[in-house]
């Protein structure tokens, strides 16, 4: 029993040993950015969206952002688990023979989002009376809403050193616009940490959202349109949510958070900064129980890590592609020690704070 780690807040600790572990104590699930890195815990993910949280009558909060928030998608719909398949192999699937062109990104990613949204799972998303889905959009300012790559590369630079000094001024070069289903009390509809704005998630901007929400910087063109809102630059929510720290400390219930990570970053430019991270005994993460694959897991894996971006590029593709789908299989180890954890009532004797 040592592939995964169960890591509790100080109060979700106390409950979860008062109450048990079970999914009606939880009422949001945080999905983060990271490129390919869910594949990893792809199977945790399967476990708890096809079983553990299979039969919730209460209402769950969800907020990803990027390749996070396409997760989150695939928990909303009806069939879960189907979503999630078709998500993996769409996402795996990626083929680039040559350096792709952000054009060509594009339309990969575009085809991505409508597998996981095949048939009617927009409408099942959106119309879930227990899943309220939450997607992060980054809107660009200033050096930032320019296309022409020498310049974004710039304003993406002038975005990094100032974030050295403070995560605050991350409010001076992008926008955080969280789309969200509107059920009147949403968790993530007043955060203050950086400026942004809650925005309602409809029919006629899901798909939009869910594009914007995963084009990285100089990787992918933006999305200029998302209705709803006005015209502009819109990128990937992990620029300023990559691993989300936020203050829901007095929100009513626990957060669930699968990660890939014992560790958070806040945002994109916090990758780096050690001094930046949030662990489970930050004061954002009290009511949290963050689920992380264990070191050693992590080195049982093809390359010894789990799946990134720079896969793209080491690895040609039917060697990324094996090497991918062998991670995802592996992962499906996550979700059989966490069942017989909660089988067997041990998860209090691994609970880490």
């Amino acid at each position: 029993m040592n592939s995964i780690r169960l890591l509790a807040g100080r109060k979700a600790k106390q409950t979860i040993l008062e109450q048990g572990l079970k999914p009606e104590l939880f009422t949001r699930v945080l999905a983060a950015s990271g490129g390919p890195k869910w594949l990893g815990i792809a199977g945790l993910d399967k476990y708890l969206f096809g079983t553990f949280l299979k039969d919730l009558s209460h209402p769950l909060n969800t907020l990803g952002a990027s390749s996070g928030a396409w997760r989150l998608a695939c928990l909303a719909q009806q069939d879960p688990l189907a979503a999630y398949a078709r998500l993996e192999d769409a996402y795996i699937g990626q083929r680039y023979d040559t350096k792709p062109s952000r054009a060509e990104v594009e339309r990969q990613v575009q085809g991505i989002i409508e597998h996981i949204l095949d048939g009617n799972g927009a409408e099942q998303l959106l119309a879930n009376p227990n899943v309220h889905s939450h997607f992060i959009v980054c809107r660009g300012k200033h050096l930032n809403q320019v296309m022409q790559r020498p310049v974004l590369a710039a304003g993406l630079a002038l975005s990094a050193m100032t974030n050295l000094v403070s995560r605050h001024t991350l409010g001076w070069h992008f926008e955080r616009l969280v789309f969200g289903v509107d059920n009147g009390a949403s968790p993530y509809r007043e955060l203050a940490d950086l400026p942004g704005r809650f925005c309602d998630l409809t029919a006629n901007n899901l798909k939009s959202v869910l594009q914007a929400t995963g084009s990285i910087p100089l990787l992918l063109p933006p999305v200029t349109e998302i209705p709803g809102v006005a015209s502009g630059h819109y990128y990937d929510g992990g620029i300023t949510d990559y691993h989300f720290d936020l203050d829901l400390a007095q929100a009513e219930g626990l957060t669930l958070y699968p990660h890939f990570y014992p560790h958070m970053a806040a945002g994109w430019f916090d990758k780096g900064l050690k001094s930046r991270r949030a662990n489970i005994a930050s004061a954002n993460y009290d009511n949290a129980l963050v689920l992380a694959p264990s070191a050693g897991f992590i080195a049982s894996l093809p390359g010894s890590k789990i799946p990134d971006r720079d896969d793209f590029k080491t690895l040609d593709t039917d060697t990324r592609r094996k090497y991918w789908r062998q991670a995802a299989a592996m992962s499906d180890r996550l979700a059989d020690e966490l069942h017989e954890l909660l089988e067997t009532g041990r998860y209090e004797s691994v609970l880490e704070s």
